[in-house]
């Protein structure tokens, strides 16, 4: 793979130094869907236009991508897209319902329906490589995040159909047909590799790996049917020479095995102190996290106080880049999310 090489004043940035637990001018800030409903700039170019379909414009994904680096002055961009979309782009008859998330349309749960499931090459993506050159040509010295589910939460999707609270059906199969579910997550792995590294050789400056449903499952399940898919993935970036974010919600419980899949920076719920966390992961990887998104809606002074906390629980890691422990919600004010950023960089400057 031919790798392009982070520019010099990327590389410098403040969110790749604390990725690499290296001194920083401050606590770089960046937020999980920060580029999204929240912003009225978002709705507006949206209006009238699929999720999938936004996924596959370059220039849209640009703008999007664009709106809150602008607007809230964050250290990092994350580009626009969905988890579903390279499996998609793999053959899987899917779509984004507004207010539900994925739909499959026919569901994987039988040696034949892995079939459909075809492997990923990276014309099948050319779009989002397409993006990504865009934006780094805008960006200058802000790094752009790239971004990948992990195989088991779209093993999840593709197995239940859509999303789901008990993941009955996905649990049912991981152990009822344990080789059924390896081979799927083998070809999600497959999927998933070739998603990242598309990105990285267009320009990403980092990668993180959702895996967003993990914490349904027992560290017993998840070292057993999930970490060696995660690790695979994870491990074909090794030589790529960007940083790894791997994230889940609810996993406080798994954060020493999600850590062990090869990562330089864990990402934190606000369920788990970072302090706490920190000592989970241990002193080779950076914490990212991890304010309570809900507490974006209490008075200013609540949320500074949130906000200190969190940075103070952050110098016990390695390294520290501010987030939420969750994606921005939609009503969230923008306006908000501004004034954290500020306050962050001022407090740690």
């Amino acid at each position: 793979m031919a790798v392009m090489l982070t520019s010099p004043a990327t590389s410098e940035s403040a969110f790749l130094r604390a990725c690499h637990g290296l001194p920083v001018p401050h606590t770089p800030v960046w937020f999980m869907r920060q580029a999204g409903r929240s912003l009225p700039e978002y709705r507006a170019i949206r209006a009238g236009v699929g999720m999938l379909e936004s996924c596959r414009r370059p220039e849209l994904v640009t703008e999007i991508t664009l709106q809150p680096v602008r607007r809230h002055g964050v250290d990092a961009a994350i580009l626009f897209s969905d988890i579903v979309v390279p499996v998609a782009a793999a053959g899987v008859d899917l779509d984004i319902v507004a207010g539900t998330g994925p739909v499959v349309t026919e569901p994987v749960r039988t040696e034949k329906d892995l079939e459909r499931l075809r492997p990923l090459v990276a014309g099948d993506v050319d779009f989002v490589a397409e993006s990504v050159r865009l934006l780094t040509a805008e960006l200058g010295g802000t790094p752009l995040i790239g971004f990948a589910g992990a195989p088991f939460t779209l093993a999840s999707y593709l197995v239940e159909g859509g999303p789901s609270r008990s993941h009955v059906l996905t649990k049912a199969l991981m152990h009822g047909d344990p080789e059924l579910w390896h081979a799927l997550c083998e070809r999600l792995v497959q999927i998933t590799g070739e998603f990242l590294r598309v990105q990285v050789a267009a320009g990403v400056s980092a990668v993180q790996l959702f895996d967003s449903w993990a914490g349904a499952l027992s560290e017993a399940d998840y070292r057993t049917f999930v970490l060696p898919h995660s690790q695979a993935v994870l491990s074909s970036l090794a030589s790529a020479g960007v940083p790894r974010i791997h994230f889940g919600v609810g996993a406080g419980h798994l954060l020493p095995a999600m850590a062990s899949a090869g990562v330089e920076v864990v990402g934190v719920d606000w369920r788990t102190p970072l302090d706490v966390a920190a000592r989970l992961v241990g002193p080779d990887q950076a914490v990212q996290g991890n304010l309570d998104p809900c507490l974006l809606f209490a008075p200013w002074p609540v949320i500074e106080a949130e906000v200190r906390r969190v940075l103070a629980e952050g110098t016990s890691a390695s390294g520290h880049v501010f987030n939420l422990g969750h994606g921005v919600m939609p009503d969230t004010d923008p306006e908000v999310l501004t004034r954290v950023v500020a306050l962050a960089h001022e407090l740690t400057a």
